[in-house]
């Protein structure tokens, strides 16, 4: 009994030892938690990016983004599944964990009015890599238009030194910038590869072409591009008439099967008071992209017809108008356009400004010249557009001023007016010279390829403007 004793024993044994042991064993598993949890928790915390500058974290911007480049043998990923940015040897290695970080991103939303440079100062960002970074190369120079609501990427080395900078220009460009080894920057647009899908609709005027082309299915970019096609041919604010009709076969861009916006017109033809006009896109082989009539002749003509989109005709052309403020009669050498103050009024043509300031009962007025034999001009302007003066070069769609009712106007409108050897013509009637038609070298390469697109443009017209009428009546 003493042996067993001392062998279940052992000399001067601690007290309540049995007791104290459970209580040992969670206290080390505690602190060891306790450990573990903190280097988690100060780890992540040391790569948070500054709140105050930054609309999203990384894990944000992983759901978001997938960003892969490749510089060197390096690959650079961002992990879907909200791991953080890592570099790996190879393509196909495994998102790590915390320990391989090797850039922290960071997500700025580009403000109105901000320019790179502020937005480097705001980021305490060095203008020295500014610098660098604009002047890298004959495309860096993109840097410079970023545009407000979009998104730049700054991304940092562990060390805290700026190493990238991307700006998303679209779902599938961005301009990316990549600190090299000597402290210069290689600066590449990245573009995702493009699903294009052919797609066509068809629809009847009934009330405008915006309202109609959207029970059509077409969204506003479309209905624009439409608009833009057609703006020598058809003045949208007064030539469309109940029952005119359009067809459209255009490109509707995916990627990775996701639907990311439409994407350009290839053929369209609208009938207008009994009158089809067709247009089909053609890209030369030099890369010059234009829209000619199936024949080949361009859709472009030397000058718009109007020079402001979709607005109402108050007056027109009249030699015996009766003034309305001066109440006699008065030649009214142009067409009145009613409008909202401050819509965009567009030069007709490519030209030189010749005047620009007050003009007597014209108020704010701008006349650009054409050549030797076209002029025209613009009045009633609440102001002009920023940096242009006499002498200024504008060329034609370029935004010049903005409506108002200065000068003798009873109300905001835009007075337009079109000569011809100095002599007023009506704008809307005047003969209008056209645009150089496709080059004869490239003819029969557009007449092949049009050919197609027409046949499958008249098809479409045939099989769903007769399926609308039929509904309709």
């Amino acid at each position: 009994m003493r042996y067993r004793n001392d062998l279940s024993q052992p000399t001067n044994p601690p007290q309540n030892e049995n007791n104290n042991r459970p209580k040992h064993l969670f206290i080390a598993i505690a602190c060891a938690f306790l450990i573990i949890i903190s280097y988690v928790f100060f780890s992540k915390k040391s790569v948070q990016p500054d709140p105050a500058n930054i609309a999203l974290t990384i894990p944000d911007i992983a759901a978001k983004i997938e960003l892969t480049e490749k510089n060197d043998s390096l690959t650079t990923k961002i992990d879907k599944s909200g791991a953080d940015l890592i570099v790996s040897d190879s393509a196909d290695a495994p998102i790590h964990s915390m320990q391989s970080l090797s850039t922290i991103w960071q997500e700025y939303k580009v403000k109105p009015g901000e320019s790179l440079s502020v937005i480097f100062s705001e980021n305490e960002l060095d203008k020295a890599d500014l610098h660098k970074i604009v002047h890298a190369n004959n495309i860096s120079s993109q840097f410079a238009t970023i545009q407000a609501g979009k998104s730049l990427l700054i991304g940092h080395d562990l060390s805290g030194k700026f190493s990238h900078l991307v700006y998303k220009k679209s779902p599938y460009e961005e301009l990316k910038a990549t600190r090299l080894k000597d402290g210069n920057f290689k600066v590449e647009l990245i573009e995702k590869e493009l699903d294009r899908r052919i797609n066509g609709a068809s629809g009847i005027i009934h009330s405008s072409l915006f309202l109609d082309g959207q029970n059509a299915g077409l969204s506003n970019n479309v209905i624009m591009q439409i608009a833009n096609i057609f703006a020598w041919d058809i003045d949208f604010a007064l030539n469309l008439r109940e029952g005119d009709s359009f067809s459209v076969i255009y490109e509707k861009l995916y990627i990775d099967n996701k639907f990311i916006g439409p994407g350009k017109i290839l053929a369209a033809e609208f009938i207008n008071q009994g009158k089809s006009i067709t247009a089909v896109r053609y890209k030369n082989p030099e890369g010059k992209v234009s829209y000619y009539t199936a024949s080949g002749d361009s859709m472009r003509k030397a000058f718009l017809r109007t020079p402001i989109e979709f607005a109402r005709i108050s007056s027109h052309f009249n030699l015996k108008r009766k003034h309305p403020i001066l109440n006699r009669i008065r030649a009214h050498k142009g067409v009145d356009y009613a409008a909202r103050t401050g819509t965009p009024i567009k030069s007709a043509g490519d030209g030189k400004i010749t005047f620009r300031g007050r003009k007597g009962g014209y108020g704010r007025a701008i006349v650009v010249q054409h050549g030797k034999k076209y002029s025209t001009l613009y009045a009633h302007m609440s102001k002009f557009r920023k940096g242009l003066q006499i002498g200024s070069h504008v060329k034609q769609g370029q935004v010049i001023g903005y409506v108002g009712k200065s000068g003798l106007a009873s109300g905001p409108h835009l007075h337009y007016e079109f000569r011809v050897n100095g002599v007023h013509r009506n704008p809307l009637t005047v003969t209008l010279p056209n645009a150089n038609p496709i080059q004869a070298k490239y003819k029969a390469d557009f007449l092949e390829k049009s050919k197609i697109l027409v046949e499958q443009l008249k098809q479409l017209s045939h099989t769903n403007l007769a399926t609308a009428r039929d509904s309709a009546g």
